[in-house]
């Protein structure tokens, strides 16, 4: 279910980095050591998006790798999508550690 514009914004005050985008997505960059730690860090984040069957726009520039996600069917966001940027955030926290 579409989140509404509270709902969004709490979600949103509880996520380092993440920014709302055309009022329909909410995105984030990741900038990594070198170019392969990226290329792993969206393998990783593919498998957990495959899982969930909810797939993310996912952009590699050399080491900065940005993520856009948004629920098609709700046409916005969704508690899925903070959800699932929670996750990606704890695998870039595990990859920097």
């Amino acid at each position: 279910m579409r989140l509404t514009e509270e709902e969004l914004q709490a979600f949103l005050r509880g996520m380092e980095g993440w920014k709302l985008v055309e009022e329909r997505w909410i995105a984030k960059k990741y900038r990594f050591q070198d170019y392969l730690q990226g290329i792993e860090f969206v393998r990783r984040i593919a498998a957990i998006s495959e899982e969930a069957n909810h797939h993310p726009f996912i952009s590699i520039d050399y080491k900065l790798v940005t993520v856009k996600i948004s629920s098609w069917r709700a046409k916005g966001l969704t508690k899925l999508d903070f959800e699932l940027a929670k996750k990606y955030d704890e695998v870039y926290g595990k990859m920097k550690d």
